[in-house]
């Protein structure tokens, strides 16, 4: 479903200038505009989006429980202790049976906790997972350019241009920075940051240096200067609006979606400082804050939750997930997972992610060395059956023999 434009908002504001022009003896009439608040649109499930988190959803448990490991001094554990962490990697089964699902992932070999200890299960990186980490680095290393433009971005669009140290290393995964990127990346790039304190240890933040003026331009901006330059028509930058087959809105909130498309776009990097918290304007700048940062994101979508720790960074007001909703041309707010996650339409189609980051080839390589352990399991599983039946076979005909 798409709106036509037309400039009945900009008449409303004028006539509402106009009254305020009238003499006393003409007093002003009163015109209320319907508030933000009070717009209410009917949330509607999109299978074919939640089908594409829940495709994800075995690939993201393995790699929670290999982050685990990862992380652990010398990359390796006892598995009696990770065991005892299935809660925290959402494992809803032990850790063996994990192993033996997903082969392939981890090696156990036989170690001492203490000297004079028993030797007890470790884990460690597989040789695959080890050559995968190497892969990961290379695709880092020739993307890196990207990864710091993502940076400078994310604090480019905060009202302060700095932003907490500890929160973007909790969005390091969304957005695919390598996971030293603090420690490692931001020194090397003292140009563009400036890291006060140190991550982990109490606050610290990432504060931005410098501006760059090539940076500053949204995902829309960029679409409608091609779009000038393909046609050599100028376009005006705005968001596609594109509601799912069977879905329609009521005349009230077509009618204020089509006067709200029809204000002038305001990109996420500019000051909005003016702007206040409740007008028509900053809920189009609001759009235009989360519109890029989905498309900043490595799968076009983000959990709530996760946007929600940025609400002071980016001036979203308490209520910002309601965008999602009144805004369900551009957004769908999937529930999969009792876990509301803010999703791009434009960057599916039927299900399927169209626009698709260059570091998205680390989690390729990450599939495909899971997969190969699935397709190693499910032959492994279709020997050992075919060798039962063989065996049953052959006592069956035993059996036949001796009573002849």
């Amino acid at each position: 479903m798409s709106f036509r434009t037309h400039s009945s908002f900009t008449h409303t504001l004028q006539k509402l200038k106009h009254s305020n022009s009238m003499s006393s003896e003409n007093p002003p009439f009163s015109l209320q505009i319907r508030p933000i608040s009070s717009l209410k649109v009917e949330w509607r499930k999109d299978p074919k989006l939640d089908q594409a988190i829940e495709n994800d959803k075995r690939y993201n448990l393995c790699a929670r429980v290999v982050k685990e490991v990862l992380n652990e001094p010398g990359q390796v554990i006892p598995l009696r202790y990770l065991e005892k962490r299935r809660e925290r990697m959402r494992l809803k089964f032990t850790v063996k049976t994990f192993l033996d699902r997903n082969p392939g992932v981890l090696d156990t070999y036989y170690d001492r906790v203490k000297p004079k200890s028993d030797p007890v299960p470790f884990l460690r990186a597989s040789d695959r997972l080890r050559g995968f980490l190497e892969e990961e680095k290379r695709v880092n290393s020739a993307n890196e350019p990207l990864i710091v433009s993502k940076l400078c971005k994310l604090l480019m669009m905060s009202k302060d241009k700095v932003i907490s140290a500890d929160k973007l290393l909790h969005v390091k995964r969304e957005f695919g920075f390598p996971n030293d990127f603090m420690v490692n990346l931001v020194p090397r790039y003292s140009q563009y940051f400036r890291l006060v304190g140190a991550p982990g240890e109490g606050k610290s933040f990432l504060e931005l240096v410098s501006y760059e003026a090539e940076w500053a331009k949204s995902v829309i901006e960029k679409r409608a200067e091609e779009e000038a330059r393909l046609t050599g028509i100028r376009v005006r930058p705005n968001f596609n609006v594109k509601l799912p087959p069977g879905f329609f809105l009521k005349k009230e909130m077509r009618e204020w979606t089509r006067d709200w498309l029809e204000l002038d776009y305001i990109s996420p990097y500019e000051d909005a400082s003016h702007l206040d918290q409740a007008s028509v304007e900053m809920e189009k700048r609001t759009v235009g804050v989360f519109h890029e940062l989905l498309s900043l994101s490595l799968l076009k979508r983000i959990p709530v939750p996760i946007l929600g720790k940025f609400t002071e960074d980016y001036r979203f007001s308490n209520a910002f997930s309601t965008v999602f909703t009144r805004h369900s041309g551009i957004f769908y707010m999937s529930l999969k997972g009792n876990i509301e996650t803010a999703i791009l339409r434009e960057a599916y189609k039927d299900g399927v992610l169209i626009d698709r980051d260059p570091l998205l080839e680390i989690k390729d390589k990450f599939v495909e060395l899971v997969e190969m352990g699935w397709r190693e399991r499910r032959e492994r599983m279709r020997t050992q059956k075919e060798e039962f039946e063989k065996d049953i076979e052959m006592m069956a005909t035993g059996k036949e023999s001796s009573y002849g």
